[in-house]
């Protein structure tokens, strides 16, 4: 694996710019513009980009969750690809150019995700129209490149408009709870069009595996995951910062370190982020080396993506314990990841999602 583009100085300014984009609200031009200059957002292996949005998410996660959704792209383009669709080198070739790709793809009321689409689609001359609504479009003030899904008859079709098209518009709505400055407006479609040179898939409505639907979700469930790995690495460090700093007056000034209650606590965290390791490694390594899909994969993609949200919720919760009541000012870092950790939960695949998935894997569809 090449040596990450992510300097200590680099990383050291996007922790500094995190707490100011959070308290106002405000998308992260100057990370993004840092990323760009240094090769981040250029097309890269699945164990390079998981690696580096780790790193990145430790100092900053809503810059790596708002990034992750183009190294998304860039990671299925190169998927496809590399397995003989050569349909989508132009999606590698805009993002070596510079192009910032987004997802238009989650939508009120959709739980099938990219299975199904409450967006219409009609055929119109060069192209496909596309009306309805998408939500959480990440990266919506700078996108170049937004990918939509819609359903055209019995049909869902994948394509992309740049931002110069008429047809759509965002609405500067994101106001929310955690990971503010990945900025993810509700965006109207209008009878925007699709050229038939920029659909990326045909696809039947319903669950299918289809290579670019397997590509989809294998970058994007392991690089989400990635970045709630980065946020309990941070959260783990800042306990053990915490907990060594931190001095009992009823224990003549011994440190919380020495206590076992503490150690106990601070060691289950550790052990839970261990098990995230090999699992998000030995994963983008098979991505990357090809071939036929591993068995089981979206029971593994979806359980890895479960297990690293609430394994991050729960070490940012022991933190947030071991650490103390400093930690419940709304200007303590501890308390900035506490938030923001918890968008995990609404990432496809859900809870209820990975659940359904694993047990199809193991007992077949319902009756």
């Amino acid at each position: 694996m090449a040596s990450s583009v992510l300097t200590d100085e680099i990383l050291a300014g996007i922790r500094d710019r995190a707490p100011g984009y959070d308290q106002r609200n405000e998308f992260f031009h100057e990370d993004l513009e840092i990323l760009r200059d240094i090769g981040y957002l250029k097309p890269r292996s699945l164990s390079q980009m998981s690696s580096d949005q780790r790193r990145l998410a430790a100092h900053a996660p809503a810059t790596a969750l708002g990034v992750g959704m183009h190294l998304t792209w860039m990671g299925v383009a190169r998927d496809m690809v590399k397995a003989g669709h050569q349909e989508l080198q132009w999606v590698l070739d805009d993002g070596e150019a510079g192009e910032l790709f987004a997802f238009g793809v989650s939508e009120r009321g959709n739980d099938r995700v990219l299975s199904d689409s409450l967006v219409t689609v009609t055929e119109v001359e060069g192209g496909f129209s596309y009306t309805g609504q998408k939500i959480f479009v990440s990266l919506s003030p700078v996108w170049t490149r937004l990918s939509l899904l819609g359903r055209l008859g019995d049909e869902i079709v994948h394509g992309f408009i740049t931002r110069d098209q008429e047809g759509w518009s965002n609405t500067p709505d994101w106001d929310t709870l955690g990971m503010r400055a990945t900025q993810s407006y509700t965006t109207q479609l209008d009878g925007v069009v699709v050229e038939d040179s920029r659909v990326a898939r045909r696809l039947p409505a319903g669950p299918n595996q289809d290579p670019f639907t397997v590509a989809i979700f294998q970058n994007f469930l392991l690089l989400v995951s990635s970045v709630y790995a980065g946020i309990a690495d941070r959260a783990l460090e800042l306990t053990v910062a915490g907990a060594t700093g931190k001095v009992s007056a009823l224990e003549d000034g011994v440190s919380l370190a020495e206590d076992p209650d503490i150690r106990r606590q601070a060691a289950s965290s550790a052990i839970t982020l261990d098990a995230l390791t090999p699992q998000l490694e030995t994963y983008c390594s098979w991505v990357d080396e090809g071939g036929e899909v591993p068995e089981h994969w979206f029971r593994l993609l979806s359980g890895m993506k479960h297990q690293s949200v609430e394994g991050a919720r729960s070490v940012v919760d022991t933190a947030l314990r071991i650490v103390g009541g400093s930690a419940y000012r709304s200007g303590h870092e501890l308390s900035r990841l506490q938030r923001d950790v918890l968008a995990g939960v609404y990432h496809p695949s859900d809870t209820e999602a990975v659940h359904r998935t694993v047990a199809f894997d193991l007992f077949g569809p319902t009756q």
